[in-house]
């Protein structure tokens, strides 16, 4: 079965699929080797990570369509793809779609922001008309070669607009031919249910610590009928706040002994980027 296939059985299961979010191949490795049965490529995380700049839509096409086929060739579990908002109008929709379905992400990530975009939970978003947003997702659909390569459609309406006009979207962007629908910052777990109740299609909750949304359990969100979860800054906040607390550590003490027990030790970190599986490769292959 390919993994785009996967992904579309995982999220018919009774049980909520959570993806969470790596802001680089190794944290999508970490992820995996967790037992997750998906992984998040978070493009605040990619911002942070390959610029250290925010999430303001500084990330090209050509770039983000590199991470994510480094992230594909790493794990062996889905990777679902932000693609903000597409990289342009209708037609660079459909030029972005084919280069990541070449890349061999299971999903895209298409919002309806103007750009250049923000993150769902910064204040200053502004949305495109609805009926343009309708046209990228039609134009995506028309662009994908494998029906199973699944569309996700985002809108930031909630904010600025408030949560009846944000549901219109939802439900425009269903008729539109959206696999997936993406209302991001709701601000209440009573919103969270009614966009449940409402729709028919799988729908996507985005757990941002200290965002605009209620931060709930797997298991809640299951409950309030959700079928994929993505925790898309966690792995990101972590990264900085450790590696924080060991520079500090190794500027006051002129050594990192004391934070040894807090790293992965030099044998497993080698299991975990597949050192032993190169190692056999090359005395396979390569005849001294």
């Amino acid at each position: 079965m390919s993994l785009r296939k996967e992904l579309k059985r995982l999220l018919l299961d009774k049980e909520i699929l959570v993806a969470p979010g790596a802001h680089d191949v190794l944290t999508a490795k970490v992820i995996e080797r967790a037992g997750f049965k998906a992984v998040y490529m978070t493009g605040y995380g990619q911002a942070a990570s390959s610029l250290g700049k925010p999430d303001v839509g500084l990330l090209t096409l050509t770039e983000m369509v590199d991470r994510a086929a480094k992230f594909v060739s790493a794990v062996k579990v889905p990777v679902i793809a932000d693609a903000d908002t597409g990289f342009g109008n209708a037609l660079g929709v459909m030029r972005t779609v084919e280069l990541y379905e070449k890349a061999g992400v299971a999903a895209i990530q298409l919002e309806d922001q103007v750009a250049p975009k923000r993150c769902g939970h910064m204040l200053g978003r502004e949305v495109v008309p609805m009926e343009e947003m309708i046209g990228k997702i039609q134009a995506a659909r028309e662009a994908r070669v494998d029906e199973d390569f699944l569309i996700i459609a985002r809108t930031d309406a909630r904010t600025d607009y408030g949560f009846d006009e944000a549901m219109k979207r939802c439900e425009a962007y269903v008729e539109a031919g959206a696999d997936i629908i993406f209302l991001e910052s709701l601000e209440s777990v009573e919103e969270m249910k009614k966009l449940n109740e409402t729709l028919k299609v799988p729908t996507l909750a985005n757990m941002v610590e200290g965002g605009r949304t209620p931060l709930c359990s797997n298991q809640e969100l299951e409950a309030l009928g959700y079928n994929l979860v993505i925790w898309p800054t966690a792995s990101t906040y972590v990264t900085a706040f450790m590696m924080t607390g060991l520079m500090a550590e190794l500027k006051n003490t002129g050594t990192t002994e004391g934070w040894m027990d807090r790293m992965i030790n030099f044998q497993d970190f080698n299991t975990l980027i597949g050192l032993d599986e190169y190692n056999a490769l090359g005395k396979k292959f390569i005849k001294l």
